[in-house]
């Protein structure tokens, strides 16, 4: 078995962050604030401003992205981003797909396959962030699907295109902003097959207090939805445990 982690230092922090940057340098994109902040800050599109996009959009623009919250709902993301501050802004979904240079999809999952559909050309090519859960007494028929397939493998198919890393589908919402204050560090799971994308989200992830843990590619999103084996706050070493065990 892996030993535990120690803690993680400043310097690893720094060198994290610095791999997210040196990804989307590789993939051409740009960085916001490149000159005023060490590793680069990136523009973040949310797609679902619920109670995740809610409590990631806060915490992201708190760190120091430009963050874009879009919904249903215009207004109500108006007044969110007025509460957030001068890194948030809002719009709709398509405008928020084209802001962002990672895409945060936070919606209930039978949502997914419009949204696919009216979004595919701009999302083609961009790194997203999958925290959507297929929730059958919620979602339907689709939702049997995407469990059956799988989530991660099910969310590929449905944003066609895009470069997916699945993850903030474990971890209560409610718990996402009090990451950075409770020792010992908790891991977060996270899937995909995307060696660039992976390394920007984990440096995101990690900039909101968790240590990123990557349990294996799209297929392994099976295991990251509520009720599953990897649900709820595990040290990083519990979840490698957990993982060797599936």
């Amino acid at each position: 078995m892996k030993k535990p982690d120690a803690p993680l230092s400043r310097r690893r922090f720094m060198e994290l962050a610095g791999h997210a940057a040196t990804a989307l340098a590789l993939l051409g994109v740009p960085i916001a604030g490149r000159a005023a902040a060490p590793g680069g800050k990136v523009k973040i599109g949310i797609v679902g401003s619920g109670n995740v996009g809610t409590a990631l959009g806060r915490l992201w623009a708190q760190a120091g992205h430009q963050v874009m919250f879009s919904s249903r709902s215009l207004d109500a993301d108006k007044t969110l981003a007025k509460e957030v501050g001068a890194n948030a802004s809002a719009g709709l979904p398509n405008e928020a797909v084209a802001f962002g240079d990672v895409i945060l999809f936070a919606v209930p999952y039978g949502a997914l396959p419009d949204l696919g559909k009216q979004l595919a050309p701009a999302l083609n090519g961009k790194i997203v962030i999958d925290a959507c859960n297929p929730i059958p007494s919620r979602d339907g028929d689709i939702a049997n699907w995407a469990r059956e397939k799988g989530a991660g493998l099910a969310g590929a198919e449905l944003l066609p295109g895009a470069r997916i890393v699945r993850g903030f589908n474990a971890i209560p919402a409610a718990k996402m902003g009090a990451a950075n204050k409770q020792p010992p560090r908790i891991g977060m799971p996270i899937a995909g097959d995307d060696k660039q994308a992976i390394e920007v989200v984990t440096g995101l992830v990690n900039e909101i207090g968790y240590e990123p843990v990557l349990v294996g590619g799209l297929a392994m999103g099976v295991h990251l939805i509520p009720g599953g084996p990897l649900a709820g706050e595990h040290t990083p070493a519990e979840i490698r445990k957990i993982v060797a065990g599936l």
